[in-house]
């Protein structure tokens, strides 16, 4: 009987042995966060983004329509260089499907500072892409200017309103006071 445990306990040893391997190389040194900003410097960075919110149509001529919507959601930043992790973002917005989409967002981070821009696009539809340009802030973001850019992706609509996401949000900040690292390194 013993000789017939012994292969069972080399497996489970070794099997041990590979996950402590994985765990010690999974708990390394996190990537520290990049320096503060330096006056001026520009900060790259990508991010996602969920909303939920209202949309009211008017319909046209034909195949034409008008749009107003207002949505918000949480804004999550990613790379080294982010100015912060989160923001509750906001938008509110016009479109019309033959002159295109007019909007302004605003970005508020877990300190109540505000990051202000417009934004503008050929449709508010989703897959159409989106720019958005900082126009300046309060706080740490007074003086911001930047620009971004993003397509959105519908994941419901209904009569008590539109919820959706962004995957490809990706721009720059050029900070007009230092601001310092976001906690936690590379996301």
């Amino acid at each position: 009987m013993p000789g017939s445990l012994g292969p069972s306990i080399d497996r489970c040893r070794r099997g041990l042995a590979l996950v402590a391997v994985l765990l010690a190389g999974a708990c390394g040194e996190p990537t520290p966060p990049a320096p503060p900003a330096a006056v001026g410097e520009v900060r790259h960075f990508t991010g996602t983004w969920s909303f939920t919110g209202s949309r009211q149509i008017m319909q046209l001529a034909p195949g034409a329509q008008a749009a107003i919507f207002s949505v918000s959601g949480s804004l999550l930043l990613a790379g080294r260089e982010r100015p912060t992790l989160g923001f509750r973002a906001e938008i509110i917005g016009f479109s019309d499907s033959q002159t295109g989409m007019v909007g302004r967002s605003v970005w508020i981070d877990q300190r109540g500072d505000k990051a202000f821009s417009e934004l503008s696009g050929d449709s508010a539809l989703p897959g159409h892409a989106i720019k958005g340009r900082f126009t300046g802030g309060t706080g740490r973001y007074a003086g911001v200017t930047g620009e971004y850019g993003f397509t959105w992706q519908r994941l419901s609509e209904g009569e008590d309103g539109v919820s959706g996401r962004v995957a490809d949000l990706a721009g720059w900040a050029r900070l007009a006071a230092p601001v310092a690292p976001a906690q936690g390194g590379q996301r």
